[in-house]
């Protein structure tokens, strides 16, 4: 679809998808409900993704949605990558934000960051068999992620990397890392650096994957670097602009977690609105009692107006207008929807909601860490607040 058609539609009414993006969207659905629903429980159980639906992800073309054709991608839009993460998340978070990833963040900035050598090298990769991971945080440096420690020194034909890596999604699967590191611990921002590397890079490795609350299936890890040698041309961007390069990046990424949180807070509705017409009290479903229906209208409100801000963002980046705020806002609110609608679900379903033999309580895991990861709610309203007071 192009940047016109997206604009078009985004005047018309944001729900509205072209026969194209249907089409796409009822594609993965099937996909999302014949192979990944039934793995979620297993790789819920084994806190790991399944690699058989890995291997499909990249035969169904999800890894490369905005890649370009020649380097085997669907040349596609931020906003079938984003109907993507959301079909997929309405099943499974764990998968969904491996994909999201893949895509948002790691694609997105070797698009816009990488010169055409390292674009053939490794988007052709990425888009066949190999999983990428965007490596920002460190212990010290979360919300603010200038912070960071990790240190890049230059040796030569080639860079030593030297640090600490945390909450690395995507760290068991993936074998490409843009690693964000100092040259110049004394210039502040000016001094980070994006890097390319490869797991099997000498001095790299992956440390401890994280015991979490939701998202089970998906891994988040330590990276260690211990004299970890990057060649000199595998600098993404220019030398100290890595802080430009992880701003931007992680805007577009923070629309990708809209659609993943909405993708949850559409499953546990489902859900919750086929318990209340099955489930039987005082002799009739619960679905027939009016405080229970209005409870399914504010879960389905609340819904709508998270796709509304989600699509918006995703429309407008697509147009190529500023996004910036829409990002923010979708993905404030989305979190904020997720875990509102999990939690109702939960309440609705009874006792049962609080048992893992039934999946609402996992979509209700699943849907917290949306205010934490890609900018915690707080740094979204920060952004939004310096937005709209600059009168932007």
């Amino acid at each position: 679809m192009s940047t016109a058609t997206g604009a078009a539609l985004a005047n018309v009414g944001l729900t509205v998808l072209s026969e194209e993006e249907e089409l796409f969207r009822a594609s993965v659905r099937e996909f999302a409900e014949g192979e990944v629903r039934p793995r979620v429980e297993a790789m819920e159980h084994a806190s790991k993704l399944d690699p058989e639906l890995i291997k499909q992800c990249f035969e169904l073309g999800l890894m490369a949605i905005e890649s370009p054709e020649e380097f085997g991608g669907a040349g596609s839009t931020i906003f079938n990558a984003i109907i993507a993460i959301e079909e997929i998340a309405r099943v499974d978070g764990s998968l969904s934000v491996f994909v999201d990833v893949h895509n948002t963040l790691v694609t997105n900035a070797f698009m816009r960051w990488g010169n055409e050598d390292l674009k053939k090298k490794y988007l052709t990769q990425m888009a066949s068999s190999k999983v990428g991971a965007f490596a920002l945080s460190e212990a010290s440096s979360g919300s603010d992620a200038f912070a960071l420690k990790t240190r890049a020194v230059d040796n030569g034909d080639h860079y030593e990397l030297n640090g600490q890596k945390l909450w690395i999604t995507n760290g068991n699967e993936a074998e490409i890392f843009i690693v964000f590191a100092t040259i110049d611990p004394e210039a502040g921002y000016k001094g980070i650096t994006a890097f390319i590397v490869e797991k099997g890079f000498e001095g790299f490795s992956v440390g401890k994957k994280e015991d979490k609350l939701g998202i089970r299936a998906s891994s988040t890890t330590e990276l260690i670097l211990d004299g970890c040698k990057v060649p000199k041309e595998n600098v993404l961007g220019e030398v100290g602009k890595g802080y430009k390069i992880s701003i931007e990046t992680l805007n577009e990424g923070r629309v990708g977690i809209g659609a993943q949180m909405l993708g949850i807070a559409q499953g546990a509705y489902e859900a919750a609105l086929k318990y209340t017409q099955e489930r039987e009290q005082f002799g009739q479903a619960i679905g027939n009692f009016q405080a229970v229906q209005f409870q399914l209208a504010e879960m389905a409100v609340e819904i709508e107006a998270t796709r509304l801000l989600v699509y918006n963002a995703a429309r407008l980046k697509d147009a190529g207008k500023p996004f910036l705020k829409e990002a923010a806002i979708a993905k404030l609110y989305s979190s904020r929807c997720a875990e509102a609608v999990s939690s109702k679900a939960i309440e609705l379903f009874g006792g049962y909601g609080y048992v893992k033999d039934y999946p609402v309580e996992k979509f209700w895991r699943d849907s917290k860490i949306g205010a934490i990861y890609e900018g915690t709610s707080n740094m979204q309203l920060q952004t939004i607040a310096k937005l709209i007071t600059s009168g932007k």
